[in-house]
């Protein structure tokens, strides 16, 4: 028995020598992540001591069998610590802070694993120096959070029971406890998890190349656990209108990768506000530089768009629809309203060829993009993934030529390694003719707004399109002022705002022709300011915003691109307050759900003089017509806050000169 328990002892002794704790701190000092090396990495996060994270492991398989984390041996480490301005032109500010400290450890076998501490987050990623192209079986990602916190999780929708991994990226956020959420669904990036009244946690990823994208499952308890859609064996062209490449079967393994490279971030963003968490940039600041090198040709702006509204004008003496006379209607009004750009949606190519050389015959592309020069308003075409992928240099070039200023490619509906590498490629020769594109269909932007800055929008979110066709009791208000403390916080998304036909809680209804926004007019306004959105579609018809011109105007006077953002004010759920900066003018926004509200907003921004200003603010009826708002002119004191009242899913816009 005292052999028995001196060996124990032996093995616990030799346990603890060999185990070693590395650690790195926020610049602040407030975030600290401990890094233990034993039989496995694993690390875990503390704020000012409060566990952010417990120990969650971290592990990537090779195909060959190879486990890096498990067993490791750490050769050496190096520890950097940087502090920068990084220019970040069409997005929300002109340049941000890259402020963090970072520990890397290099173990044997080739790899390593790199952890930053910034002030409002920590992120991890594998670093692979072997010089062959390696095959991936999986990458183990796990988040073990201290306590069965309350999550905010977007679930794929389950098109395809076959394969979970084929989704459009659009839902509303299921709300609830860790071990209440259904463990047989899982989550798209980012989420967002509340550890107590004040700590919050969003997890996402950055610098998504040559990998797929990241989900995560709930596990019964206190964790998420993440899973990789694995590698496409045998794709089929079909689904929709047959312009999708659909997966029929998959690969044992998730990615084929090059040896020497840097793997997706992993990233934990922490704050103990909830407008901290809708702040941070960690998205865009660890995403790779941008691999475009003149960014000046790039022209973010407005776009009228066809098909939420469906081509519905009135008022003249040709009948609407898929032709240039239609068309030649949005490019006057774009052109008269100073709105850069017009859309030709689905439709303007021949239905279910998937080949975007043949045009209907309604459509002279030629004629509309000279029309609309004479308008200095420029033409974007909508193509499905397929047939821009297969043709993609061709097409490219062919209407970059006639001149044609982007695309927005849908329905890809994937972010298996496949389709990762299809969006690189389609952003690299798309810059290469001097377009940009906008995509749907699309998952997170995951930092590549960065990277190439002619990516100027991504769907991924639940947007306005859904009224054409959504039930009532799905709530759009709870979302619009969720998504900027979680789907924004990874990039810009295309939302699609702007609807004139608005309505009360009680009388929305889906109508797919002539559809309506649930919230207020001023809910919609507001929404140009507070979403991000380098492209912005303007989602209802040239009528209707004529018959609206204070609405039509405000809307076309609002930046798309700014040169500072503040989060003023906001909790997740509830209620947002934003100021952007473009220029010499503030622009100021806010949104809530549909409970009425008192907004208190803070002008101290301003400096020190008062300044004039136009409000859009709800009106005195709004609670039960959604239309109703009211126009101020007016002068601000910053020192004096501004008090205003928010409607039921109301909201307020105020530009500042």
């Amino acid at each position: 028995m005292k052999k028995l328990t001196f060996g124990l002892m032996l093995i616990s002794a030799a346990s603890a020598f060999a185990a070693k704790t590395y650690n790195v701190t926020s610049p602040d000092g407030h975030l600290k992540a401990d890094i233990n090396i034993d039989t496995a990495i694993t690390y875990a996060v503390t704020f000012d001591q409060r566990a952010v994270l417990d120990p969650s492991p971290v592990t990537m398989t090779l195909q060959n069998g190879t486990v890096w984390g498990r067993n490791p041996k750490v050769t050496g480490t190096t520890k950097t610590s940087v502090d920068k301005m990084v220019a970040s032109p069409l997005y929300r500010a002109d340049k941000m802070r890259d402020n963090y400290n970072s520990l890397t450890l290099k173990c044997k076998g080739g790899f390593g694993v790199e952890f930053r501490a910034y002030n409002d987050g920590v992120a991890y990623r594998f670093i692979s120096s072997l010089k062959q192209p390696q095959v991936i079986q999986n990458e183990g990602v796990e988040y073990n959070f201290p306590i069965d916190a309350q999550t905010w999780l977007p679930f794929t929708k389950g098109d395809y029971p076959n394969d979970p991994y084929i989704n459009s990226f659009e839902n509303l956020y299921a709300k609830g406890k860790l071990s209440e959420m259904d463990k047989s669904r899982m989550a798209f990036l980012p989420v967002l998890v509340q550890l107590d009244d004040s700590l919050k946690v969003c997890i996402t990823e950055s610098d998504l190349e040559q990998f797929p994208g990241l989900y995560l499952h709930p596990t019964g308890d206190k964790s998420l656990r993440g899973s990789f859609a694995r590698y496409p064996k045998v794709v089929k062209q079909g689904g929709y209108n047959e312009l999708q490449m659909v997966v029929h079967e998959r690969e044992d393994f998730i990615a084929k990768v090059d040896g020497t490279r840097t793997y997706p971030w992993r990233v934990a963003i922490v704050s103990t506000t909830d407008k901290g968490i809708a702040a941070s940039n960690l998205s865009y600041l660890l995403a790779s530089p941008s691999r475009v090198a003149d960014v000046s040709w790039i022209k973010p702006g407005k776009v009228a768009w066809d098909w939420w509204n469906n081509w519905n004008i009135t008022g003249v003496d040709f009948e609407a629809g898929i032709n240039n006379d239609t068309y030649k209607k949005y490019i006057d009004f774009a052109g008269d309203h100073g709105v850069e750009y017009v859309i030709l949606d689905e439709g303007w190519s021949v239905n279910k060829k998937a080949d975007l050389m043949q045009v209907v015959p309604q459509i002279d592309l030629k004629e509309l993009v000279a029309h609309g020069a004479k308008k200095n308003v420029g033409i974007v075409l909508w193509a499905g993934y397929w047939a821009f992928d297969r043709d993609m240099e061709n097409v490219c070039k062919y209407y970059a030529d006639m001149g044609i200023k982007g695309f927005k490619v849908d329905f890809m509906d994937r972010d298996d390694q496949q389709m990762v590498d299809f969006v690189h490629r389609a952003s690299k020769i798309a810059a290469k003719y001097g377009l940009f594109l906008d995509l749907h269909g699309m998952y997170k932007p995951a930092g590549i707004n960065r990277t190439y800055p002619n990516l100027l929008n991504f769907e991924g979110v639940f947007g306005l399109e859904q009224m054409k066709w959504t039930n009532r009791n799905n709530d759009q208000m709870e979302y619009d002022v969720s998504i900027p403390f979680i789907r924004q916080v990874a990039g810009p998304m295309d939302y699609t705002p702007g609807a004139m036909n608005n309505a009360t809680k009680s009388s929305y209804n889906s109508v797919y022709r002539e559809p309506m926004s649930q919230g207020t007019r001023c809910h919609q306004l507001a929404l140009f300011t507070i979403f991000e959105h380098p492209f912005a579609m303007l989602c209802d018809s040239p009528s209707n915003y004529d018959r609206e011109p204070e609405s039509r105007d405000f809307i076309a006077s609002v930046p798309t691109t700014w040169d500072e953002t503040i989060v003023l004010d906001g909790k997740v759920g509830d209620y947002v307050v934003m100021a952007r900066r473009k220029g010499d003018k503030w622009y100021v926004a806010g949104l809530t759900d549909w409970n009425p509200r008192d907004i208190t907003v803070d002008l101290s921004f301003l400096g020190n003089a008062p300044r004039k200003a136009v409000i859009f603010k709800d009106g005195a009826n709004a609670h039960r017509n959604a239309r109703d708002y009211k126009r101020e002119v007016v002068t601000l004191n910053p020192s004096t806050p501004l008090k205003l009242h928010l409607a039921p899913g109301g909201g307020f816009s105020i530009a500042v000169d």
